[in-house]
């Protein structure tokens, strides 16, 4: 996350990607918000390229690729892999808070704007965007 937010190209200033994600940080508060969602990792040659989260409700709470994986397919897979599961279990709905970086590629996988918001963090303000989608329901076999 880390990687994803603070390293390459943003659409975000430095300070308001700084405050994003400052450093240090302690994992105990994202620990605890991980351990009740469903999360997918890729990794190439055992480093963490890239994840995303599903947590209650359809909501897809994180989604981070780093710099060296960026334009390589790998939002995509994470995505499918969590929409199939969203589908297996009956979920009509995904949603999600996209950043500016995100939202192109919520986008590209069927994600539609229903706000943008502006989301103050310390000293700085972020924009972003709730998006949702709309499931297709999966027929028993």
């Amino acid at each position: 996350m880390f990687a994803a937010v603070r390293h390459g190209s943003s659409k975000y200033s430095q300070q308001q990607r700084q405050a994003w994600v400052p450093y240090p940080r302690t994992g105990v508060e994202w620990q605890e918000r991980l351990d009740s969602q469903l999360v997918v990792v890729a990794e190439v040659s055992t480093q963490i390229v890239g994840f995303m989260s599903l947590a209650d409700d359809g909501y897809i709470d994180f989604s981070y690729i780093r710099p060296v994986a960026r334009r390589t397919g790998l939002f995509r897979r994470l995505y499918v892999k969590i929409e199939k599961y969203a589908q297996k279990n009956s979920e009509s709905r995904l949603w999600v808070h996209a950043s500016l970086m995100a939202q192109p590629a919520f986008a590209a996988m069927g994600f539609v704007v229903s706000k943008s918001e502006r989301v103050p963090i310390g000293e700085e303000v972020l924009k972003r965007f709730e998006m949702g989608k709309t499931l297709i329901q999966l027929q028993p076999k």
